[in-house]
């Protein structure tokens, strides 16, 4: 490689856990990897940007309660993330992504970010939650589900259709949706002023959304949009330069 600082190398992170009684438990790895595959696909060929494996594991202890999930703490899955830039600033690289596709795990990849970047100051570190790239689900699904459809839903499901359509089981897809929080409450699950919670309390499927919505068109045009946004942003990393006073 010609250019290794300005090579964007992408460490993709997912989870492995419940997701209700009609999809599979790598969900989030799956979903994790099919839009970076596909972003990669839409890139020019002259940008440098390369996928490291994914990592499976993350942390998920919000749905211990649930069988088939498996679980990091956040103090391995940070350890594991600062020994991986190590490794790679070891080898001559400088512009690191962890693209994270697990709700419950952005703060731990904004902490690796930092703390790298800490460490090694020529070292850019970019941690970045999937689903706060560009994408239509404004366009697919209502409010309800924008705000609460975030653990095997409407939107996740769709995703799964598209992606992986063998591997979901539509007959056993369901709707629920936690507790409804008092009229006028400034309060929210993962809003401005957050609450913690666990999958148990507030759902006895494992599930938080409207899975019987979920169809194959709109994975597509979801996975699609996904798959752009992401695209532009890895290109942007390529270009990036840390600011500078």
């Amino acid at each position: 490689m010609p250019d290794k600082e300005n090579t964007a190398i992408i460490q993709p992170v997912g989870a492995i856990e419940q997701h209700g009684p009609h999809l599979p438990l790598a969900v989030d790895s799956a979903i994790g990897m099919g839009v970076l595959g596909k972003a990669l696909d839409k890139l020019e060929a002259t940008i440098p940007a390369y996928a490291l494996p994914n990592l499976n594991y993350g942390k998920s202890n919000e749905h211990s309660h649930f069988p088939g999930t498996i679980a990091l703490s956040a103090q391995t899955l940070l350890a594991i993330l600062m020994e991986l830039a190590e490794s790679l600033y070891r080898a001559g690289f400088r512009k690191l992504v962890l693209l994270n596709s697990h709700g419950g795990q952005p703060e731990v990849m904004a902490i690796a970010a930092r703390d790298i970047h800490q460490k090694y100051g020529d070292f850019l570190v970019f941690p970045w939650f999937v689903w706060r790239v560009p994408h239509v689900a404004a366009e697919l699904f209502d409010a309800r589900e924008l705000e609460y459809g975030i653990h095997a839903g409407g939107m996740e499901t769709s995703l799964m259709l598209s992606l992986l359509p063998d591997r979901v089981r539509m007959e056993r897809a369901t709707c629920e949706f936690p507790p409804d929080l008092p009229p006028g409450s400034l309060l929210s699950m993962e809003g401005q002023l957050p609450f913690a919670w666990m999958t148990q309390e507030l759902s006895r499927s494992g599930v938080l959304g409207d899975a019987t919505i979920a169809n194959r068109e709109k994975g597509d045009l979801l996975l699609e949009s996904l798959a752009e946004g992401c695209a532009r942003a890895i290109a942007e990393v390529v270009r990036f330069r840390q600011p500078q006073k």
